[in-house]
């Protein structure tokens, strides 16, 4: 393990995937390798119950970003004491606003996605426990997010206290505070690795998170009708 990113969900991480990946740094763990792979929620929920599964959930990346592997990154600069940390940030008006359109509303709206999201769970229960790991890292005891979401002030004072959190527990010379916008110069000094000629990397977060629950909901609840229902 290289790098560990410990900036929050919604601060451009599946941007810095592709990028860290360009860079030398794949494979980059990311929370669309659990929407990927369903069976990878039982290793988290061990995560939080104190399990040490580093070596299995970490085989053969060499860097991560975005939750699960960002939640505990208090745990994992101890796991691998050469890597160095990434914590990525952005403008707190702008984040709220993409995490409650995205994890917030499939975990508590009832728009179209989180309906699709719910019904979903109904038949597939691999989708059930998926769902229940978010409640976990996000909404409940142990969540990011536990001392409160319904109001947007709620998710910015959190998220601010995340940042400055985590400065103050990773030592400042293995952390790069750093923002998508702020290119590949700061990112490539901090990993001492050359600047490429291609242009950053760009992934649009939201269009992904959402494409992943609609289509899979629509996906499962289509071969759950053709299984279950006749055809007319």
């Amino acid at each position: 393990m290289r790098l560990i990113g410990a900036g929050l969900p919604r601060t451009g991480t599946l941007t810095q995937k592709l990028a860290l990946e360009q860079l030398g740094l794949g494979p980059c763990y990311h929370w669309v390798n659990v929407i990927a792979d369903l069976d990878q929620v039982a290793l988290w929920d061990r995560a939080l119950d104190g399990e040490a599964i580093w070596d299995e959930v970490f085989a053969g990346q060499h860097s991560t970003v975005d939750w699960p592997g960002g939640y505990f990154y208090r745990q994992l600069i101890d796991v691998y004491p050469e890597a160095k940390v990434l914590l990525s940030v952005r403008d707190p008006e702008a984040w709220e606003r993409s995490f409650r359109e995205t994890i917030q509303t499939m975990s508590h709206g009832d728009s179209l996605m989180p309906l699709l999201a719910r019904a979903r769970a109904e038949i597939d229960p691999r989708w059930q426990r998926y769902l229940q790991l978010v409640d976990r890292m996000f909404w409940g005891p142990q969540g990011t997010f536990a001392a409160g979401h319904e109001r947007p002030e709620q998710l910015i004072e959190q998220m601010l206290r995340h940042t400055d959190q985590v400065k103050r527990t990773v030592p400042a010379e293995r952390l790069l505070v750093w923002e998508v916008t702020d290119g590949w110069q700061p990112l490539c000094e901090f990993l001492e690795v050359d600047v490429p000629d291609e242009p950053l990397p760009h992934a649009n977060d939201r269009e992904t998170f959402l494409g992943r629950v609609v289509g899979g909901a629509l996906d499962s609840l289509q071969a759950w009708r053709e299984k279950n229902l006749p055809a007319y």
